[in-house]
């Protein structure tokens, strides 16, 4: 590659916070409350450290020290989950949470497969240097004399472990090696400088990052299949309006739930974006939709296969 890719190339969906259609995408993930408090607050104080020097003059004056201990851990959070846990939906939503709380203006640089390139030596390391240059030469705009934010970039990293493998693997390609350096060495310069930036990475396989990615993370969360409560949380709210009776409710809550043979239960998308809309379009156009039918649909209905997290 004998050119750097432009802005555009590499960010074809940039998002600007904060912003009523991302703010009602981040309302409808039910179920994920802690997931998105602990990450609004994680996000909020790498992108905008004087919040937190703000807080601790209120509550803890003298403790210098403390926050220096927060404050230097790296700009990366770590999300990780199987496949339909949510946590794509959540990272690209999550910034207007955080642009509210921190009244600043934030844009999300989200980085896709493609990154990977055509498989031309030096190609991928060049595309990661390129987005993180990207990234930094925003974030510098962006950083004020006085410690607090003009605004913010999060760079988002979906499938990560697809660009931070790890290097342990015997049978790693030098230049996917060389890739991850670069990885590692742009998120250093965005800590190193101490600009109003943050890496977020999702991957369905955790165990495949490499071990100085994940050592770096201000902050690793997980993303389970929603339990017993958050199923029956989800169906209630979405199906509150058919006035189905709670006992038929409960059924659908035990058939969304892990089946005979290690066969787990429904992911969150499996419920909103594949058994909800099934029950709706069984009935449509010609009949209200019958409970027990729903029951039946949620029963014949697989869930998704879990994704399998393990180093090849």
């Amino acid at each position: 590659m004998s050119t750097k890719p432009t802005l555009d190339e590499l960010f074809e969906n940039r998002m600007n916070y904060p912003d009523f259609e991302p703010q009602a995408r981040l309302a409808r993930l039910v179920g994920l409350d802690e997931q998105k408090q602990r990450l609004t607050k994680v996000l909020g104080l790498l992108v905008n450290s004087a919040g937190l020097s703000e807080w601790a003059k209120k509550f803890h004056p003298g403790s210098e020290a403390l926050l220096e201990t927060v404050l230097r851990r790296p700009p990366l959070v770590v999300m990780a989950g199987d496949v339909g846990s949510g946590k794509t939906e959540l990272a690209e939503t999550i910034g207007d949470a955080v642009a509210r709380q921190e009244k600043i203006a934030i844009t999300l640089f989200p980085l896709s497969l493609s990154t990977r390139g055509q498989g031309r030596v030096g190609e991928m390391t060049q595309l990661i240097s390129a987005a993180f240059d990207y990234t930094i030469e925003e974030a510098q705009k962006l950083k004020s004399r006085e410690g607090s934010s003009r605004g913010a970039v999060i760079l988002l990293v979906d499938e990560a472990d697809a660009l931070a493998q790890s290097r342990e693997n015997a049978q790693m390609h030098h230049e996917d090696r060389a890739g991850v350096n670069a990885f590692i060495r742009g998120i250093d310069r965005i800590a190193n400088a101490q600009l109003p930036a943050a890496v977020i990475m999702c991957t369905n396989r955790l165990n495949a990052l490499d071990p100085a990615v994940r050592r770096r993370a201000a902050e690793v969360l997980t993303f389970n299949r929603p339990n017993e409560e958050q199923r029956r949380y989800i169906l209630t709210r979405r199906l509150g309006s058919l006035k189905i009776p709670p006992s038929i409710l409960e059924a659908l809550v035990k058939e969304t739930g892990p089946r005979e043979g290690n066969v787990p239960g429904f992911t969150f998308s499996d419920l909103s974006q594949r058994l909800i809309p099934s029950i709706v379009l069984d009935a449509y156009p010609t009949h209200a939709v019958d409970p027990r039918r729903a029951v039946q649909i949620a029963h014949l209905m697989d869930p998704t296969p879990p994704f399998q997290d393990h180093v090849s």
